[in-house]
């Protein structure tokens, strides 16, 4: 019996192989071309033999070579054109195929969750990032390249080199990481910093749950896909590259006044304030007089404290100043300090690739290398990258492949960030302009004499980062297998991830030449390093039957992160070579540490591991080719919740191809029309640590070891961490509706959505009584919000005359936030930030308001007599029955006016109201792009309309009583109240700071943020001689491009663009706050793109 079964299975092997074989001779190898409307070569074409899994891509001369039987038929497909099928009909070549503007992009092939459809297909809202548009942009990375590209998606960016900007779709999610999640190449990561654009083929930006909740408990936020290049056609060399230089912005930037309007305003504030001016620097007299020296303070030339001969300093001192005798000579014209650490900086590309392939292997081989030096010193982005994408084809039904990057990136002030009120840009609005930067021996000079502030010089600040230094490596991507088990079931499995190590050091040098100084010196060293894996397992069906269409999906993903971090702090150097400052070589206190806490957005912390175990589905029905459903679930374990550990996510999809009905046949100037909605739950677990649910202790020898007995020491624990045990997930239900819809045979696409979200349990760090110990506070559900807003976008191609073409796209965005609830020991909202207005917040997050709102006084005017502060106070003394009661503290003739929001009579703190909100009412983006035979033409701008801006610089530079002794704008001096400028811009100026001018948040410091950007401005030429093809160049274009051309806003700052500082955990909560910023440089670029 076994004999005759194994005879059996050896017979109908040899028959299977006979088949399998037969079908293979019966192949032969097939070619062609193919072109576009223009006739030009298209490449990168889809060409597959119907019915089979076979495939290739076209080369950049359009060729293609596939094996195929003789009574094949060949599908060549485009983004942007209609497909086609040839029959073989037992040729060797089916010659030249000409692809026609397609009537519909609905045709259009789209990667979504695990898999791919049509565009005409889909139920959710998914937008197509036109990569050819977006990739005009000389940017770095992906994330700034996507601003204004699609509808439904924001960014904001800054000037510094490296800086990862903020990325949000459809608003905010949640109180902390509103980051997207990435997909690229089926491997889901937060960071794509480091991948070249150059080698991204496609992206999509999945927007409801219908399209994201797939991927589940991290779907929160919306999803995009980045999908890398493959190779296609025979052996082809491309490089593409420019360099150009970047301009800061010019003139005088904050209006800052120079040394003798310095002195003038203070002899203003004294007199306003009734004091005798006097001051050590410009003297006592009627008018201020500039020095030739401020050091010795306010000296003459001649004076015996300015002979060089006694002139001592030791810049590299150890801790004593004793003896030093700096000597600094005015600078009567004044030093623009903006442009003494701002200059024009260099940025360059050069990516060079090699691609190849048939329908049996292809491949894609990389080297790119960026470097963009900031405008401000000692910023920059070095960063090479390396890619290898590969794809084999075993066997007729098993194919396998590889998609790897490796990276390597310098950038020193990625970490530490530069938007903070210490930094060199926010010295540079404060250090008295009188001030030089160098004294009579090249050595620094600074606020140490007196009357000139406590501000430090900016261009010692960013001079000593010099040799601060910053590494990053990471090899990321993935392997994959996929194998047809039968003819419509196909199996796929997929592990990647990343492995990382970064190390970064700095040097804190001793400071001599401020009024405050740093006296001690110091090296810090730190290093981590990491990976993470994700293991995706899937397998999908796909069965059509007459008017029925059905895809059926299903897998498994398992994810685990982990990363190790240490770090030390030595103090006490004599030697401050950077080639001899280490660890180990200072003389002075040194801490170290291991696996510390870096915030409640990290990965993990403590060495904790974070898991992710997943299981999900899918399923796609279409009938009759018009009408869809979709339906998705997801449930999801996570490591960071215990007692709450899954999470099931859900949502369904509908769709009517309304242009397919027989009613709307005769409709002629609708060529395709599709409307959709969808309902599901997304989650998010981004905002709770590793450890989130257990409680933590540690020992410390400060505040654990015990001495007993006056000798003996023994060794204890401390509370690190509090737990939250009974943590969940922060859920989205999200409702979209919306249409997809091509006009006029192709000449108008518009996409418009409606979305409504409800957000609940967000996580969010409470802050506990002191009495609870100092360990950190666990991230707990405290809160609810919604948003809704409207989606719409517009693309034209209009062929305007003979050879000349338009193509055209704008998106628009909007969206509102409301925050519905907040649990906070019973306070329905939080307030953030209190700068320097002596512990009153600038920012309450609250419920019935959008997140991040601007809260303070509002000013409604000026007080113009006593007569009118008598009034008010007599009106406040009858409301509330005290004599003594004053309707506004400090107010006074010339000070701000406050309203009486509460119609109590008297300004108190219940008198607050919300000024402003940093979030847009809408946004919008418009790109054009004009083709002129062999020349092209693209603009790129970019707007944002209705969000407010808290300019905090205006708090140093418009009032005298503020920083007296630093710099002052102009509007401090000529545009402030006086007896004869009764409305003036700004409050009276007087030597002190006070509760009716600038000591409390109020509505002075609130602008218009709103403004229209030319992002992008760039004319190519193609050049198309006969001598270049025979010299082996199938491609050569030059191009001329202008980025940040200009700007239009009424806001006074120097960049409307307002981002935070990397690495704020309360981005989301506190945004939208100016304290400098690093604008965005205007950059001109040549360019050259060559094909061999």
């Amino acid at each position: 019996m076994f004999i005759k079964h194994k005879e059996r299975a050896i017979s109908f092997i040899l028959a299977l192989l006979l088949l399998l074989g037969t079908n293979v001779f019966a192949q032969k190898s097939i070619t062609g071309r193919v072109l576009g409307p223009d006739r030009k070569p298209v490449q990168g074409a889809s060409v597959s033999v119907k019915g089979a899994t076979t495939g290739t891509q076209t080369d950049a001369d359009g060729n293609f070579r596939i094996n195929a039987a003789s009574d094949a038929t060949l599908v060549i497909s485009f983004v942007g054109f209609a497909s086609q099928e040839i029959a073989v009909n037992n040729s060797q070549s089916v010659g030249t195929i000409s692809l026609s503007q397609l009537a519909t992009s609905l045709n259009e092939i789209v990667v979504t969750g695990y898999s791919s459809q049509k565009k005409k297909d889909l139920t959710g809202s998914v937008a197509i990032v036109n990569m050819e548009a977006a990739k005009k942009q000389p940017v770095a990375d992906l994330n700034n390249m996507l601003q204004g590209q699609v509808s439904g998606l924001t960014v904001v960016g800054t000037g510094q080199p490296g800086q990862t900007p903020q990325v949000r779709i459809r608003g905010f999610n949640t109180f902390g990481n509103n980051a997207p999640l990435f997909v690229v190449d089926g491997v889901p990561t937060q960071n794509i910093n480091d991948i070249n654009p150059n080698d991204i083929a496609s992206t999509q930006v999945l927007k409801d749950a219908g399209a994201s909740s797939i991927y589940g408990s991290r779907a929160s936020n919306g999803v995009i896909i980045v999908t890398t290049r493959k190779g296609t056609g025979k052996v082809k060399v491309s490089y593409d590259g420019y360099v150009g230089t970047q301009k800061p912005k010019g003139g005088n930037v904050w209006d800052i006044l120079s040394p003798q309007e310095m002195g003038n305003l203070k002899w203003l504030a004294y007199k306003n304030s009734g004091k005798a001016p006097t001051d050590a620097q410009f003297g006592s007299g009627t008018t201020p007089v500039i020095p030739d020296y401020i050091l010795p303070n306010g000296a003459k030339a001649g004076d015996p404290g300015t002979d060089p001969s006694t002139y001592y300093l030791d810049p590299n001192y150890n801790g004593s100043m004793d003896g030093f005798h700096q000597i600094v000579q005015a600078n009567k014209t004044g030093t623009d300090w903006y442009h003494q650490i701002f200059r024009n900086a260099p940025i360059t590309q050069h990516n060079l690739a090699v691609t190849g392939g048939n329908d049996q292997a292809a491949y894609l081989f990389s080297v790119n290398y960026f470097n963009q030096q900031g405008t401000l010193i000692n910023t920059y982005l070095r960063r090479f990258t390396i890619r290898a994408n590969s794809t084999y084809k075993i066997t007729n039904f098993l194919r396998v492949g590889e998609n790897m990057g490796y990276s390597v990136i310098s950038n020193p002030q990625a970490a530490s960030g530069i938007l903070v009120e210490g930094s060199a840009i926010g010295m540079a609005f404060r250090e008295n302009p009188m001030i030089p930067v160098y004294d009579i021996k090249g050595n620094y000079a600074g606020s140490a004499g007196k009357d000139l502030g406590n501000a430090k010089n900016p261009v010692a600040i960013q001079q000593r980062t010099a040799n601060n230094k910053g590494l990053a490596n990471r090899l990321f991507g993935n392997i994959f297998g996929e194998v047809d088990i039968l003819k419509n079931l196909t199996a796929r499995t997929s592990f990647g991830g990343e492995v990382y190590s970064g190390s970064n050091h700095s040097f804190a040098f001793p400071e001599y030449e401020n009024s405050e100084n740093l006296t001690t010196n110091s090296y810090t060293e730190t290093a981590y390093s990491g990976y993470n894996w994700t293991w995706t397992n899937t397998l999908a069906y796909h069965l059509t039957a007459g008017d029925h269409d059905l895809k059926l999906l299903g897998g498994t993903e398992a994810y685990l992160a982990t990363n190790r971090n240490l770090g030390g702090t030595t103090l006490g150097y004599l030697n401050f070579d950077p080639n001899y400052t280490s660890l180990s070589t200072g003389l002075g206190t040194q801490t170290n540490y291991s696996n510390q806490n870096n915030g409640i957005n990290s990965t993990t912390a403590f060495g904790a591991d974070n898991t992710l175990v997943s299981y999900f589905g899918r399923l796609d029905y279409t009938f009759k080719d018009k009408y869809l459903l979709g339906a998705t679930v997801r449930r999801d374990g996570s490591s960071k919740f215990t007692t709450n550990r899954w999470g099931t996510f859900p949502a369904v999809s509908i769709g009517w191809r309304i242009s397919q009905e027989n009613f709307m046949k005769n409709v002629g100037w609708i060529t395709d029309l599709k409307i959709r909605g969808s309902y599901g739950t997304m989650g998010n677990q981004f905002n709770a640590l590793g450890t989130n649910s257990y409680t933590l202790y540690g020992t410390n020898k400060q505040t654990t070891y015990y001495p007993y007995g006056g000798s003996a020491i023994v060794q204890g624990v401390s509370l690190q961490q509090f737990g939250n045990p009974n943590g969940k997930w922060e859920k989205d239900k999200n409702l979209n509706v919306g249409f997809d819809g091509t006009f006029f045979k192709g000449a108008l696409e518009v996409t418009a959505d409606y979305y409504h979200k409800d957000i609940k349990d967000l996580l969010y760090q409470l802050t506990f009584p002191g009495t609870y110990g100092a360990g950190t506070v666990p991230a707990f559900n405290v809160a609810s919000m919604k948003n809704s807003g409207v989606d719409v976008a517009v693309t034209g191609h209009i062929n305007i005359a003979k050879d000349l073409k338009l193509d055209a796209t704008g998106t628009f965005t909007t969206f509102s936030n409301t925050i519905t609830q907040i649990d906070a020991s019973g306070t329905p909202y939080f307030d953030q930030d209190s700068r320097r207005f002596n512990g009153s917040n600038i920012v309450r997050n609250a419920v019935g308001h959008s997140i991040s709102q601007f809260y303070g006084y509002k000013v409604t005017g000026f007080w113009q007599s006593q007569a009118e502060i008598d009034a008010a106070n007599a009106e406040a003394q009858k409301a509330t029955g005290n004599p003594n009661a004053v309707y506004q503290t400090d107010a006074a003739v010339g000070r701000f006016r406050y309203a009486d929001s509460k119609n109590q009579h008297q300004i108190t703190n219940d008198s607050k109201v919300f000024l402003g909100n940093p979030s847009p009412d809408f946004s919008y983006g418009l790109n054009l792009g004009l083709t002129y035979k062999d020349f092209d033409f693209s603009m790129f701008l970019y707007g944002v309309q209705g969000n407010d801006i808290w300019n905090n610089v205006k708090w140093w530079t418009d009032f005298y009583g503020s920083f007296p002794g630093g710099a002052n704008s102009k509007t401090a001096l000529y545009n402030s109240w006086t007896p004869t400028n009764t409305h003036a811009k700004a409050p009276i100026q007087e030597a002190g700071s006070y509760f009716s001018t600038q000591s409390v948040p109020n509505s002075y410091f609130v602008e218009n943020g709103s403004y229209l950007r030319c992002k992008n401005m760039q004319l190519g030429y193609s050049f198309n001689f006969a001598s270049l093809k025979k010299a082996g160049i199938s491609r050569l274009r030059a191009y001329v491009q202008a980025a940040n051309l200009f700007t239009i806003t009424k806001y006074s700052g120097i960049d409307p663009e307002i981002s935070t500082n990397s690495g704020n955990v309360n981005a989301t909560t506190d945004f939208g706050i100016d304290e400098g910023a690093y604008a965005n440089p205007r950059q001109y670029l040549f360019g050259i793109q060559v094909v061999f």
